[in-house]
């Protein structure tokens, strides 16, 4: 526990913050699982306006520097890989 005003006020906004950065993973993560259900599915439809929604959130998440740029890449690129396997 810290003794000093502002380690305290340090541990409250890490708190806010880590908060933060789960509601943006766990956005990014629901979709992506919406998005392979879909594939699995075989519903072609749904899955082409479920890969737009979650690059959107891979990108926020992204931007807001939950995951590095790289990783969103990949992410990214995995999910139109199974659309384009979907697809033939």
């Amino acid at each position: 526990m810290p003794n000093i005003k502002s380690a305290e006020k340090r541990v409250r906004i890490i708190e806010k913050k880590t908060m933060q950065n789960n509601m943006i993973k766990t956005g990014y993560k629901t979709i992506t699982k919406k998005f392979e259900k879909a594939v699995a599915d075989k519903n072609i439809n749904e899955a082409e306006s479920l890969l737009s929604e979650a690059s959107k959130k891979i990108d926020q998440a992204c931007t807001k520097g939950v995951i590095k740029k790289n990783t969103a890449s990949r992410k990214k690129s995995r999910l139109s890989k199974m659309l384009n396997e979907l697809k033939k």
